[in-house]
């Protein structure tokens, strides 16, 4: 991996980045496109999630070499900037929007929002939709979240579910789509209590209870999975599955459900002091915590720091808590034998993808030991 990271470095140098900055290997980023279509079962299709993928020319790059134009989107100034930049797009919501929200976005109006299916979670947020259809004279597309495991809200029951689908006859300017499931607690489960195997078996089951209650023409969008599971769906009621930060594998995707797919974002940031550190108040303090490995005898600060992201390279960097954390220049220690210099990068992997590919402007892209393009971001949510 050093020379890996030595040779993102040239690729810096010689494109003049020298403050932080988010670098994203485009080959390593078309390696993960390749192993999702090699494993995505074929019945289903792929929903892009653009919080986890907040850059229109990277959106487009998967979309492009996946074929789909569906999208799972949570903020709708994002929602916005996919609908203008993809005439065709189809977008769901991944969560329930406030009903002043979604006011404000169709009165604002510019983009199509008639391409968009907004999330109902409860009877009453099916009534507020309602209302407002027929407050703006517009027909609405909706589509039920269900419970299937996860339990972080939703129709709890397939009764439930009929409940609300009986409701419908009442509010005229709604159309249901289907549904959206979410199981991102499957891989999670521990053994005591079945196992991820069975826990996605039965995240499965229910969301086919689910659909069980919806009419041939509510069946549009089934929805199911994220990406530590999208892959692992083979033969299941769903039509499409969700995925985003699989593609640039943040550290939180490290699961049996993503083997082989390989990091394709990096934080990186230049080295700015070299430092033998020491401790506020008297030295023998700072010596004794190093002689137990409490407290490195050699380190370095960062241009930048306090990301969601964990230390790379140089091997061995790692954060210190008696020195803290800092936004402007991060303390990291070194081990004793490190060669790291000033003016050396540092790189960092995110442990999420979702905000923290728009925390430093544009996506420095890498392609074949270069930088070749910088990707603009959307807004932060």
């Amino acid at each position: 991996m050093s020379a890996y990271f030595a040779a993102l470095s040239e690729a810096l140098k010689t494109a003049g980045i020298f403050q932080p900055c988010l670098l994203l290997d485009l080959d390593r980023l078309d390696g993960n496109i390749a192993l999702v279509k090699a494993r995505l079962d074929p019945s289903l299709a792929v929903r892009l999630v653009d919080k986890s993928l907040a850059c229109l020319p990277l959106l487009a790059h998967i979309g492009k070499t996946l074929g789909t134009g569906r999208f799972m989107t949570f903020h709708p100034p994002i929602s916005e900037a996919v609908l203008e930049a993809f005439p065709d797009a189809g977008l769901l919501f991944g969560k329930p929007m406030p009903i002043g929200a979604a006011r404000a976005a169709l009165v604002k109006g510019g983009a199509d929002w008639s391409r968009v299916c907004w999330l109902i979670d409860s009877d009453e947020r099916l009534a507020e939709y309602g209302a407002l259809a027929i407050e703006l004279d517009i027909e609405l597309r909706i589509a039920f979240e269900i419970d299937v495991g996860l339990h972080r809200g939703g129709f709890a029951n397939p009764e439930a579910l009929s409940k609300a689908l009986s409701a419908m006859a009442a509010h005229k300017r709604l159309r249901c789509e289907g549904v959206m499931a979410y199981e991102a607690h499957a891989p999670h489960i521990p053994g005591l209590f079945g196992g991820p195997a069975k826990a996605l078996a039965q995240a499965s089951e229910r969301a086919a209870a689910f659909v069980a209650r919806l009419g041939p023409d509510r069946r549009r969008i089934l929805n199911i999975g994220g990406s530590k599971t999208a892959l692992l769906h083979h033969g299941s009621i769903a039509n499409e599955v969700s995925m985003g930060s699989a593609f640039v594998l943040p550290s939180d995707f490290d699961t049996p459900g993503l083997d082989g797919f390989q990091p394709a974002a990096f934080i990186a940031t230049p080295i700015l002091k070299m430092a033998e550190p020491m401790l506020p108040g008297p030295p023998a303090v700072s010596r004794l915590l190093q002689a137990l490995g409490r407290f490195p005898r050699k380190g370095c600060y960062l241009y930048g720091g306090k990301w969601m992201a964990e230390p790379v390279f140089p091997q061995g960097m790692r954060t210190n808590g008696l020195l803290g954390l800092s936004s402007n220049q991060q303390f990291m220690g070194l081990p004793a034998d490190s060669v790291a210099k000033p003016g050396d990068y540092a790189f960092l992997r995110p442990t999420q993808s979702e905000a923290v590919l728009q925390q430093f402007g544009p996506i420095a892209v890498l392609s074949q030991g270069r930088i070749v393009d910088r990707w603009p971001v959307l807004p932060m949510m």
